[in-house]
C-alpha cells in the first residue's frame, strides 16, 4: 500500500532532523529579493521591491511620526503647557539628547541646528531596535500554524518569514551611516566654508611631506567612520538575536542526539534561563546602541565644526 504524500513529507522531515542554522537565519535574515512581499520595478539597477526589513522600516517610521505628531499637537493645544503622560517621556528624551549629546559636542551655537537630526536618529534606531524584542510575528506564525493555515504564497504567510529588526540589516545601518557622513560634511562647510572645511582635514603647519602622507589617511578616515557605525549597529543587533536562537536550539539538538524527551526537557530549562538572561541584556543593548550611534554622530559633527581645536 502506497503511503499518502503527507506521510512521505513527514518522514522526510523526520529524517532530515532539526536544522538549527536554517531556523536561525530564517529568523534574522531579510526576505529574499526573488520572493519579496511586494514586487516593484527595478530603478537605476536597484530592485525596489518591498522586503520584510523594508516593511519594518515603514512601520517604525510611520508609527514614530504618528505618535510623536499626535503627542506634540495635543500638548501645544493645552491652555497650560504642562507635559504629562507620553509627552513627559518625550520631553525627557529631547532634553537628554540636546543637553547630554548635542550641546557638549557641537557647541551652543549649533545645538538648535543639529538637535532635530540627532534626535530623529536616536528615536528611529531605538524604536527599530526595540521592535526586534517584541515577538509579534512569532505569535502570528504560531496562530497561522495552529489556527489560520494561510496558503504559503499568501502575503500573510510570506510576511511571517524573516527578521523584524531592520537595524540588523547592514543596508539599513549603511543608509543611516550615510546620513551621518553627509551631515559631517555639511556641518564643516557651514562652519568654515567649502574650501576651509577640506583644508581643515590636515593640521596646519606640518612639513609638506607629512602633509602629503596625511591626506590619504584622512580621506580613508572619512569613510572609516560611517563604516564603523554601520558594522557596530548591525552586528550588535544581529548577534544578540542569533545568540538567543542558538541557545534555544540546544533543546531540539540535544533531544535529537539523545533520542530522549527527558534530556530535551532538562536542556530546555537551562536554555530558557540563559535565553532570559540574554534577553535582559538585549534590552540594555537596544538603548545603548541607539545612544552610541547618536553620540558618535554628534562627536564627528563636532569634530568638523571645531576642527581648529
Amino acid at each position: 500500500m502506497q503511503p499518502p504524500p503527507a506521510a512521505e513529507h513527514a518522514a522526510e522531515a523526520a529524517a532530515e532532523g532539526f536544522n538549527a542554522g536554517e531556523v536561525i537565519i530564517g529568523h534574522v535574515a531579510n526576505s529574499p529579493l526573488d520572493h519579496p512581499l511586494i514586487h516593484l520595478p527595478t530603478l537605476f539597477g536597484v530592485d525596489m521591491s518591498v522586503t520584510k526589513h523594508v516593511l519594518m522600516l515603514w512601520l517604525v517610521a510611520a508609527t514614530l511620526f504618528v505618535v510623536v505628531t499626535l503627542t506634540v499637537r495635543k500638548y501645544i493645544r493645552q491652555e497650560r503647557l504642562v507635559p504629562s503622560g507620553l509627552m513627559t517621556a518625550l520631553e525627557i528624551v529631547v532634553e537628554f539628547i540636546r543637553d547630554s549629546i548635542v550641546l557638549p559636542n557641537v557647541g551652543k551655537k549649533w545645538t538648535p541646528s543639529y538637535t532635530p537630526l540627532l534626535l530623529t536618529l536616536f528615536l528611529f534606531i531605538l524604536a527599530a531596535n526595540a521592535v526586534g524584542l517584541i515577538p509579534i510575528f512569532d505569535v502570528l506564525s504560531l496562530l497561522n500554524h495552529t489556527v489560520i493555515h494561510a496558503p504559503e504564497e499568501s502575503f500573510f504567510a510570506r510576511v511571517l518569514h524573516g527578521g523584524v529588526t531592520s537595524t540588523g540589516n547592514f543596508n539599513v545601518t549603511a543608509a543611516l551611516a550615510t546620513i551621518t557622513f553627509f551631515a559631517i560634511i555639511v556641518a564643516g562647510v557651514r562652519a568654515h566654508g567649502f574650501v576651509k572645511h577640506w583644508t581643515n582635514m590636515v593640521p596646519h603647519g606640518l612639513p609638506l611631506p607629512v602633509t602629503i602622507m596625511l591626506i590619504p589617511i584622512e580621506i580613508m578616515g572619512m569613510f572609516v567612520r560611517p563604516f564603523a557605525l554601520t558594522m557596530r549597529l548591525a552586528a550588535n543587533m544581529t548577534g544578540g538575536h542569533i545568540a538567543i536562537l542558538a541557545i534555544l536550539s540546544f533543546v531540539f539538538i540535544f533531544t535529537q542526539l539523545a533520542g530522549s524527551a527527558t534530556v530535551g526537557i532538562g536542556v530546555g530549562l537551562v536554555s530558557m534561563v540563559l535565553a532570559t538572561l540574554i534577553s535582559g541584556l538585549e534590552i540594555i543593548v537596544v538603548a545603548v546602541q541607539a545612544y552610541v550611534f547618536t553620540l558618535l554622530t554628534a562627536v564627528f559633527i563636532g569634530m568638523a565644526i571645531h576642527a581648529h581645536h
